[in-house]
């Protein structure tokens, strides 16, 4: 088995904010960042797939491939867009990286080959800050 990763970068606002909760019980639990203004991340997104080489080319799968799924169906949603109103499968969502690292596995797995396997999705939401997600 082979594991193969692409990184991609995009940009985003957002505000971790509950509506069942009042705006004290947000600022307890998410401090600045439930600011009423938003707030914006510089994201590092790196998808991992897996599956043994195609024999005729040595290839898991063509990275310039992958490369245009992931900008297709995720960058192109998210880069410079407010994740709490601009994102349709955010949508009702607490916005946080958990949360967006799990729709952004929903929204790559339907769209890979038979032959490779999603394997996981690493979003670094600051250089010190990051989650995995493995489906």
């Amino acid at each position: 088995m082979v594991y193969l990763t692409r990184q991609e970068h995009f940009n985003a606002a957002h505000k971790l904010y509950n509506p069942r909760w009042s705006k004290e019980r947000n600022e307890e639990v998410f401090g600045v960042c439930a600011n009423e203004n938003w707030h914006g991340h510089n994201y590092d997104l790196y998808v991992t797939i897996k599956g043994n080489p195609d024999p005729d080319t040595g290839f898991l799968y063509d990275v310039k491939k992958l490369s245009k799924l992931i900008k297709e169906h995720v960058v192109d949603k998210l880069d410079h867009k407010n994740l709490n109103l601009d994102v349709d499968f955010m949508k009702d969502q607490l916005c946080s990286t958990e949360n967006l690292a799990i729709a952004i596995w929903q929204q790559l797995q339907p769209h890979l080959p038979q032959q490779v396997q999603l394997h996981c999705i690493k979003l670094y939401e600051t250089p010190r800050i990051y989650v995995e997600y493995f489906g």
